[in-house]
C-alpha cells in the first residue's frame, strides 16, 4: 500500500518538475497515465479488500475445520477403544463358545458311544429274552404234553406269562380231603415233572400251597391249627418230594398262602370256587427273581 502512494507521488512529481520544459502534448499523455494509475490503484484496492475478507473467510473456515478435525479425532479415539473392548469382548465369547462347542462335541461324541452300548446291550438282552421265551415254550410244550391226561380232566391247567411258567393243580389231584401227605396218584402225577424240573439249569421253582376259607375244626385242628399250617404242610411235602427224586434243593422253595390269596375267579362261597382254591401252585421263575418274592394273584 505504501508503495504505491509513493510510486504516485512520485509520477506527479515529475510531471510538475518536467512541466516547463515538455510541451502540452506530452503533459496529457503523463496526466492520463497518472489517471489510469489511479484507477489502477482503486482495483488494486478492491482486489486486496476482497482478498483480505476471502482471507478472514478462510481462516474462519480452517479454524472450524480444526475444531472439526479435533471432534473427529477424539472420536476416531473413542472408536479405536471401543473396539478393541468390542474385539476382546468378541475373542473371550468366541473362546467360551469355542470351548462349549468342544465339550458339548465331546459329550454327543459320548452320549453316542453309550447309546451304541446301550443298544448293543438292548439287543443282547432281546436275543437272551428270546431264547429264554423260546426254554420256556418248550418246557411248557414238554409239560403240556406229560399232563395233557390232567389237563383234560380239569383238574390242572398250565400258564405261562412273561417268562413265568405256572402249574396249577386242584388239590385234589395230590392229597386227600384235610391231608397234608401226597397220595399215590398226586406221586404219578409229580413224577411226570421231575425229569423237566431236573433239566432246569436257570429257574427257580416256587412251590405255593393254598386253601379255602374253612377253618380247620375237629381232630384236624389238633395237627393243622389253621389254613396257614395246612397249606405250609402240602407245600413242603410237595417240595421235599422232588428233592428226593433229584431235584436241586437249591432251586427249591415252599410258600405257604393259606386262604389268603384266592384266585380272583374263584369266589369262596361256592362249592367250585372253594375247590378251584384249594391248590399247589408250581412256579418256574428266572434266577435272577429272588425266590422268596410272593406272586401276584393270577
Amino acid at each position: 500500500m505504501k508503495n504505491c502512494r509513493m510510486f504516485l507521488f512520485l509520477a506527479v512529481a515529475c510531471t510538475f518538475a518536467v512541466s516547463g520544459c515538455v510541451s502540452s502534448g506530452k503533459y496529457q499523455l503523463k496526466e492520463q497515465e497518472a489517471t489510469q494509475l489511479g484507477s489502477d490503484l482503486a482495483d488494486l484496492k478492491q482486489k486486496y479488500g476482497a482478498l483480505n475478507k476471502e482471507n478472514d473467510s478462510l481462516k474462519s473456515e480452517v479454524a472450524k475445520l480444526k475444531g472439526n478435525v479435533a471432534g473427529l479425532e477424539k472420536d476416531k479415539a473413542k472408536l479405536t477403544i471401543d473396539n478393541k473392548e468390542l474385539n476382546d469382548l468378541l475373542k473371550a465369547k468366541s473362546d467360551t463358545l469355542s470351548k462349549s462347542i468342544t465339550e458339548l462335541r465331546q459329550k454327543i461324541a459320548d452320549l453316542e458311544a453309550e447309546n451304541g452300548r446301550l443298544k448293543q446291550e438292548v439287543a443282547n438282552l432281546q436275543k437272551v429274552k428270546e431264547e429264554e421265551v423260546k426254554k420256556v415254550s418248550k418246557t411248557l410244550e414238554e409239560m403240556t404234553d406229560k399232563m395233557k391226561e390232567q389237563i383234560a380232566k380239569g383238574d390242572l391247567t398250565i400258564r405261562e406269562l412273561r417268562g413265568k411258567l405256572t402249574v396249577d393243580m386242584k388239590a385234589a389231584v395230590l392229597f386227600d380231603l384235610g391231608k397234608a401227605e401226597v397220595k399215590p396218584e398226586g406221586i404219578e402225577v409229580l413224577n411226570k415233572m421231575v425229569d423237566t424240573f431236573k433239566s432246569l439249569q436257570d429257574k427257580y421253582i416256587r412251590i405255593e400251597g393254598h386253601t379255602d376259607n374253612n377253618p380247620i375244626t375237629g381232630n384236624l385242628a389238633k395237627t393243622y391249627p389253621t389254613n396257614w399250617e395246612l397249606s405250609a404242610a402240602r407245600a413242603i411235602n410237595v417240595t421235599r418230594y422232588l428233592q428226593e427224586q433229584g431235584v436241586d434243593p437249591k432251586i427249591l422253595s415252599a410258600v405257604a398262602y393259606g386262604e389268603y390269596r384266592p384266585k380272583p375267579d374263584a369266589d369262596n362261597n361256592t362249592r367250585e370256587g372253594q375247590a378251584s382254591n384249594r391248590r399247589i401252585e408250581i412256579i418256574l421263575v428266572n434266577r435272577d427273581e429272588p425266590s422268596s418274592l410272593p406272586s401276584a394273584p393270577q
